[in-house]
């Protein structure tokens, strides 16, 4: 019996391969060894020149001191990376660390060592006294010369990018992107009518064989069902929701038959925390995280903050200038209405961008302008459907300004738009 990998398994497999600290080094390594042996077959009595030509002696000295550089250089990135994790998870989000994986640069110059490493060690198993690897030498030495580029870089790239200012502008953009995509997509296949239809009936329901949050689901996949069965799928829960085992996963309406729920099941990848692939509101997660740790009493950075509300103010202003109906149904190649999905509001957005800077910048004047400043660019840019729910958490930050400043004087001032926060632009309160 033939068993084929679900696009559920091959997801998660595709997410631990980008968050993987090894797989790329590993790569790395095979290809060091396989690149030695063609330089051994490649070296020649004509080549390299007289002048690049190496003893037994100096070449098995140079190549010792490349084997034992890069172990000692991988050592260098590996406490550099344990440096970040605790910094991140300290200061910044332990939610970020799951972006910070990813890295290509960090994964290159792993690669790069590791592949020098193998390259080096296997060229010394070649050197005799009337015979040396003259241009293995020399491309040894080459790798050597890169390998110290890359670390130039990473450490650079590491060092301007760690600041939280530099991960609300990665996080924010990434967001954003996520969003658009995701927009695009589904503007692309609903229907005409913008209405779910979900015929009446038994309805069947397909349970979580496992537990996790919903990571990312398969719509082409779950159209495609839903048109076998000429059924209407409904998934009753938001990207990033988690679902206890037996839970309710998806709905089945109508149809002629009942899908498969391990095909159903297969198709909506659960994992043990969100991902940002089809979750936007994640990105949004990890910029409130960074500023909510400025504010706690043990960093007391509301600078921070503000500077992450830049970010915050843009990624709202990308969301809002799309329609989020909060409902989402999806047309298959008949086009009939065929998978309802659940999403998130604008209002749902807001809410979680602002509260809690809220709640906990509420004594900081810096913050409290910054926010007032935050929804006044929103009334300006946004359309006049998202107004009221704008004006409602304003409100919510006026009533919190009142109670923490008491005198008159101070009050006034932590409710003068500024965007800078202080000593920006100011803007007298609506």
């Amino acid at each position: 019996m033939r068993t084929m990998m679900s696009w559920s398994s091959a997801f998660r497999l595709r997410q631990y391969a980008k968050a993987s600290l090894w797989i790329m080094p590993l790569i790395g390594l095979v290809l060091g060894v396989v690149l030695a042996e063609l330089a051994i077959n490649a070296d020649s009595s004509d080549w390299p020149p007289s002048g690049w030509r190496y003893s037994a002696t100096t070449a098995s000295g140079v190549l010792s001191s490349i084997v034992g550089a890069m172990i000692a250089l991988l050592g260098f990135v590996v406490t550099i990376g344990v440096l970040v994790i605790q910094q991140a998870t300290g200061t910044l989000s332990p939610r970020y660390m799951r972006l910070w994986y990813r890295d290509r640069l960090q994964k290159t110059v792993l690669a790069t060592f590791t592949g020098t490493f193998a390259f080096a060690f296997s060229l010394l198993r070649s050197i005799e006294s009337n015979s040396v690897p003259d241009l293995g030498v020399t491309l040894a030495g080459g790798a050597v010369a890169v390998s110290l580029l890359l670390l130039l870089v990473y450490l650079n790239r590491f060092t301007h990018n760690l600041r939280p200012v530099a991960i609300a502008d990665l996080v924010g953009r990434m967001g954003e992107d996520v969003f658009e995509r995701g927009a695009g997509r589904v503007r692309a296949s609903a229907p005409d009518s913008g209405e779910a239809v979900e015929p009446g009936g038994p309805v069947a329901v397909v349970r979580a064989r496992e537990g996790g949050a919903i990571q990312a689901l398969h719509t082409t996949g779950l159209l495609s069902v839903a048109a076998r069965h000429d059924c209407v799928l409904s998934v009753p829960h938001v990207i990033g929701d988690y679902v206890p085992r037996g839970a309710v996963l998806v709905e089945v309406r109508g149809g002629t038959s009942v899908p498969d729920s391990r095909h159903v099941t297969g198709l909506v990848a659960l994992g043990p925390e969100r991902t940002i692939e089809q979750d936007p509101a994640f990105a949004l997660r990890v910029l409130v995280d960074i500023a909510i740790r400025a504010l706690s009493p043990a960093v007391n950075d509301p600078t921070t903050a503000v500077q992450v509300l830049n970010h915050i103010e843009s990624f709202l202003t990308v969301v809002g200038q799309s329609p989020l109906p909060g409902r989402y149904v999806l047309a298959g190649a008949d086009g009939r209405p065929r998978l309802v999905l659940r999403g998130r509001s604008w209002e749902a957005c807001l809410q979680l961008a602002v509260s809690e800077i809220r709640d906990y910048g509420a004594t900081s004047v810096q913050v409290c302008r910054r926010l007032r400043r935050l929804f006044d660019a929103l009334l300006d840019s946004l359309p006049p459907i998202h107004h009221s729910a704008i004006r409602a958490e304003a409100d919510l930050l006026r009533e919190s300004v009142e109670r923490a400043f008491p005198d008159a004087a101070r009050r006034s001032t932590a409710q003068t738009a500024d965007s800078q926060g202080v000593g920006g632009t100011c803007r007298p309160d609506r």
